[in-house]
């Protein structure tokens, strides 16, 4: 294994702006801040918007709302009210072909024949490719414009065709680099391709142009995931053509979905904002990432906070690929909402208690209680509302299996009219006083306690599942209580 140089390291996260942050995205961005905090390195956002067809401005956005929930703050680069910070920008690639910064190295290689003007159409591609295809070669451009004349150009441009630019790559040998996680990689530059560095448009490509901003903003290494590995050779090349030393790569791990297959739409949510509104927590979310395709040495799996800094080391990161696991994520989810005291967990829930109109007006003391009943229980935040709105309801939704199942038993009009008439003289309407009260009642009926405890809960809340019964039943309050049993009562009889 490869160890790192003795440097504080700049790295990057440049993602395109062509859609939401993906979860292998915030991997990928997570990794590189994480090796930036622990050496003391510098860790930059740069958006590679040369897209010009699906870059959008809500993409934009989507990306430093997730990095910003997910608390990934970046040293240089866009500041997201506006502006920028950092002695290399503009950060934005469409900005920096706007100013011409990619235009000096354009006509270097084209001065020294390292780089040519391409005139074929799609057609002729798609023909060329077919063509590889039925002699089973590889579908590669077969350079046929790399010495074109300057009166063939002329006829071509005649004709109405705008060219692109193309690298020249080397015909002969190989393209070797070392990976901090692959370690060494090998290409056969005859298995390579002329890739197109300058679209026709006037738009750099993205292996041409990362090459010039990960130079120019001095970036020593790039960690990114491993389907970029066919691009490193390229890139590697373009690197040796303008003189330049490379900087050291570590490719990540392909994430896979629980199939095996590679993470997509179909194996659910890939997008950070939607595991927000899910209820993930940011913290919970960031360790999950962190263990896909890294581990300590001792498999450690729950971090407190400042300890995924400390620890993280790229020699931990696997070749192999890692499996997302939803259920897994959940369980994580849930072990970071019990870490939480009971304030900070109704700040966390209440976003999503006002979205449902859950708990709206009420003491907020009161709330936090009610919402911390089932804190053992909870996987995800966006459940806590369904799990307590019966609390604030005039009455309870009563499940028909719940009415069946208890209400309907021939004990339950006479343990609930007993009840009311309890509780509605109790002194005390605590938990303690309620359960006293509950126990008395069976026992004064010749009834097991469970046949007193199940109708109390299905008559508050309608349901035979819930919170611990006498805190919940104090926490609704003597009115309320007393109220929904003898309606539960009336409806029994009826």
């Amino acid at each position: 294994m490869i160890t790192l140089v003795p440097m504080k390291p700049r790295v990057r996260f440049a993602p395109s702006p062509t859609g939401y942050l993906h979860i292998g995205g915030a991997r990928t961005a997570l990794f590189n801040r994480l090796l930036a905090l622990k050496t003391g390195g510098t860790f930059v956002l740069r958006i590679e918007d040369t897209d010009e067809l699906r870059s959008t401005e809500e993409s934009v956005q989507a990306i430093f709302d997730g990095l910003q929930w997910l608390g990934f703050n970046w040293d240089e680069g866009p500041i997201p009210s506006g502006g920028e910070k950092g002695p290399f920008g503009p950060y934005f690639q469409a900005a920096r072909a706007r100013k011409g910064i990619y235009q000096p190295y354009v006509d270097k290689l084209l001065a020294e024949g390292k780089a040519y003007k391409c005139y074929c159409t799609t057609e002729e591609l798609d023909a060329m490719r077919r063509q590889a295809q039925l002699e089973k070669r590889p579908p590669r451009y077969d350079g046929r414009c790399r010495h074109l004349t300057a009166e063939q150009q002329a006829a071509f441009e005649a004709q109405g065709r705008k060219p692109v630019l193309r690298f020249r790559m080397p015909d002969d040998g190989a393209t070797e680099f070392q990976d901090l996680i692959h370690g060494p990689l090998r290409f056969e530059n005859k298995l390579l391709y002329d890739f197109i560095m300058v679209k026709a448009s006037g738009y750099p490509t993205y292996n041409f142009a990362c090459v010039i901003d990960d130079h120019l903003m001095e970036m020593t290494h790039i960690v990114r995931g491993d389907d970029h590995i066919s691009n490193t050779p390229l890139q590697y090349q373009l690197y040796k053509a303008l003189g330049w030393e490379p900087p050291i790569f570590a490719h990540l791990s392909m994430i896979l979905g629980p199939d095996g297959t590679r993470l997509s739409k179909r194996h659910g949510h890939t997008g950070v904002q939607e595991y927000r509104k899910m209820g993930l927590l940011p913290e919970a979310l960031t360790n999950y990432l962190a263990l896909l395709g890294w581990s300590t040495t001792d498999s450690q799996q729950i971090f407190v906070p400042g300890e995924l800094e400390q620890k993280f080391d790229i020699s931990g990161c696997q070749k192999s690929p890692a499996t997302f696991d939803p259920v897994k994520l959940n369980w994580m989810n849930g072990e970071y909402i019990r870490l939480l005291s009971k304030e900070q967990l109704l700040e966390r829930a209440l976003p999503y208690l006002q979205e449902a109109g859950v708990g709206t007006g009420v003491d907020k003391d009161l709330l936090c209680k009610i919402v911390a009943l089932e804190q053992e229980k909870y996987k995800l935040l966006a459940e806590i509302p369904k799990l307590v709105d019966f609390f604030f309801l005039p009455e309870p939704v009563y499940d028909p299996k719940a009415v069946e199942k208890v209400l309907k038993k021939p004990e339950a009009p006479k343990v609930l009219e007993a009840m009311a008439r309890r509780y509605a003289a109790v002194k005390d309407f605590n938990e303690v006083e309620l359960e006293r009260e509950a126990r008395e009642c069976a026992k004064e009926l010749g009834f097991k306690a469970g046949q007193v405890f199940h109708p109390l809960r299905v008559s508050v809340s309608g349901r035979t599942e819930g919170p611990t019964l006498f805190r919940m039943l104090e926490y609704m309050g003597r009115d309320k209580v007393v109220k929904l049993l003898q309606k539960a009562a009336a409806l029994c009889a009826a």
